[in-house]
């Protein structure tokens, strides 16, 4: 099952005067599954538990998100997790890696973007964009040609930054949040040589 994307942003630019000084990406190693594990809680709870049971969240994040559990994706070859900071505190991460969900596996090269979450108190700062591009050369640099990933029906301001940025609603598929199945729709862009954008 593909994890739920939240991309942290409306849609919308930031004014420059919001933007930070500095964005940095890092990859993230298995020190940091504590972090990761805490933000995820953080991040997935703030996004999703509005329109959730509060059992379908605790069940859902109980499931995914424990240090132990991040900790074994940190030590996967098949995932990497990067990590967005800005002034040395992270506002969001992402996790990708080798094609898991069977709705990827038909794309040229698919490269999965798994998790891709900004923290709320840095929305509307342009976060996402550079997250997204240390993605995509991460995608690159294991031979991806096609980056693929799974977004909530309703989230519909995740869905528009994906949309501005080329990807492409290529069907759905299922999400089990808790015990209730949810749809997700399924969303491609091709990747292009570095420089060439």
């Amino acid at each position: 099952m593909q994890p739920r994307i939240d991309d942290g942003t409306d849609g919308r630019e930031p004014t420059p005067a919001l933007r930070p000084l500095k964005v940095s990406i890092r990859r993230a190693t298995a020190a940091d599954a504590e972090l990761l594990a805490d933000l995820a809680r953080k991040i997935f709870i703030d996004t999703f538990g509005p329109q959730n049971t509060p059992e379908n969240i605790a069940l859902h994040v109980a499931r995914m998100y424990a240090p132990d559990i991040q900790r074994r994706e940190l030590n996967s070859e098949s995932k990497t997790y990067l990590v967005a900071e800005v002034d040395g505190q992270a506002a969001g991460f992402a996790m990708l890696g080798d094609c898991e969900s069977g709705s990827c596996r038909e794309f040229d090269a698919p490269i999965e973007l798994f998790r891709f979450y900004i923290d709320k108190p840095w929305h509307g700062f342009g976060i996402a964009q550079p997250l997204m591009d240390a993605c995509d050369e991460e995608a690159r640099a294991r031979g991806g040609r096609t980056l693929c990933l799974s977004v909530w029906e309703h989230n519909s301001r995740a869905r528009r930054f994906y949309d501005k940025i080329g990807f492409r609603d290529v069907g759905a598929q299922s999400f089990l949040l808790g015990e209730d199945i949810q749809t997700d729709r399924v969303m491609v862009r091709e990747l292009v040589a570095t420089g060439t954008r």
